[in-house]
């Protein structure tokens, strides 16, 4: 009997089947890769000395869930690699749709699964499970949307209203130095960030503005349109200085470390600089660090790369930070070489968000911006944000697939 003939693949199906971009995707690997042992080593005594449900004194409580979903997130990147990245066009509205009602749900009680007094988390079941911050989603979520739409903008005609009254000659004045091009994209910023803010996660809110911002500086948005909103900004931020005592206290901490009692507000930044300084040039070695034995709080949070320093040295640091550099770079190169502005438009968001992520992270331990609570890609512990990182890094790799191969002459 004949085998069936196969059947010949669309031109959809044959570009969503390119190559992946190797050197991108390696460097993400030995990344995450570097980042399970230096969480394991980071958090074993943490949670031997934990006797509360669920860790109940288990050391391989951390690496064993962030491992579970590292290979869960590995394999949701390969599957979202396998998309064709024009899909996320019309996913995009639905997925910024469903981001805004998982934030509207941190503010439900009895939905919300509130930590420390703050209400930026829910269960993933709502009800059960583990629980994840909807304001990860928010951040994929505005920097595809804005990426959606911004991609037709020069396909877009400019509206044209009557002369003949001042409202028409108002509206055609506003269109020209286009502010009405920014009304939809600044409507669903503030609801955004609104929603975020107001769960008292106010770094959350920082990186959804940096990844909008991105996509729309790119996108050829008028750079004094940024100045402008980026006063305004400045101006929010000082009359939030001025009006709540938790941000004053954070940015006289920064100031001054030495205004508060150290074993205050200005504990975990001392304890890190102290884990920092005891690593000296080449470290005390893998899993010999001192800090982590109960001195720098949650070393396998945002402080996990005080721990780094400590183990690996400034040698070790250093080479995670250029391992991230080029993890950038080649990012921003694959939007460079992005097929269309859709795909390029995309990746810069998604990157930015990731570099931000770094620079404030380390910018944070080392003293060089307020504490933020922002953690670090790929080495904190926290499994639906690996996974989320892990889908956004999928994305990239979609595009990267559908990259126009180099013509030889």
């Amino acid at each position: 009997m004949a085998r069936k003939a196969k059947r010949d693949l669309t031109m959809e199906e044959q570009l969503a089947r390119g190559p992946l971009d190797l050197p991108f995707l390696m460097l993400v690997l030995l990344l995450l890769g570097i980042g399970l042992v230096m969480l394991f080593s980071a958090s074993y005594y943490t949670a031997y000395r934990d006797s509360t449900r669920p860790v109940l004194n288990n050391p391989y409580y951390y690496i064993l869930h962030q491992s579970a979903y590292a290979a869960a997130g590995l394999v949701g990147m390969y599957i979202i690699s396998r998309i064709n990245y024009q899909h996320f066009r019309w996913m995009a509205p639905l997925l910024l749709g469903v981001s805004i009602v998982l934030l509207i749900l941190c503010y439900i009680p009895g939905l919300n699964a509130p930590i420390n007094g703050v209400r930026r988390w829910l269960k993933v079941f709502l009800v059960a499970g583990p629980t994840y911050q909807p304001s990860e989603i928010a951040k994929v979520a505005v920097v595809l949307f804005f990426a959606a739409r911004l991609s037709k903008r020069d396909t877009e005609h400019q509206l044209r209203f009557t002369r003949r009254n001042s409202m028409g000659r108002m509206l055609n004045f506003l269109e020209k130095i286009g502010f009405l091009e920014l009304v939809p994209y600044g409507l669903v910023l503030l609801l955004v960030l609104g929603l975020v803010v107001f769960e008292y996660h106010v770094s959350g809110a920082l990186l959804v503005a940096v990844g909008a911002a991105a996509v729309l500086l790119v996108s050829g948005i008028s750079l004094w349109w940024f100045i402008g909103i980026g006063s305004i900004g400045a101006g929010l931020v000082g009359i939030m200085y001025v009006a709540t005592g938790y941000v004053k206290r954070k940015i006289a901490i920064w100031l001054d470390p030495t205004s508060v009692d150290p074993q205050d507000g200005g504990y975990q930044f001392w304890q890190g600089l102290y884990s920092i300084a005891s690593g000296g040039l080449l470290g005390r070695g893998l899993g010999e660090s001192n800090q982590k034995y109960g001195f720098v709080p949650e070393p396998e949070n945002d402080m996990i790369f005080t721990i780094v320093v400590e183990e690996l040295g400034l040698v070790g640091a250093y080479a995670i930070l250029l391992l991230f550099s080029l993890l950038i770079l080649r990012g921003y190169w694959l939007a460079l070489h992005a097929r269309d502005k859709f795909g390029m438009l995309t990746i810069v968001g998604i990157i930015t968000l990731l570099a931000a992520q770094v620079f404030l992270n380390v910018g944070v331990i080392t003293g060089l911006i307020p504490n933020t609570g922002i953690s670090l890609p790929f080495f904190s512990y926290g499994g639906t944000a690996l996974m989320i990182h892990l889908a956004e890094i999928g994305m990239v790799l979609s595009i990267s697939r559908q990259i126009p191969a180099p013509r030889k002459d």
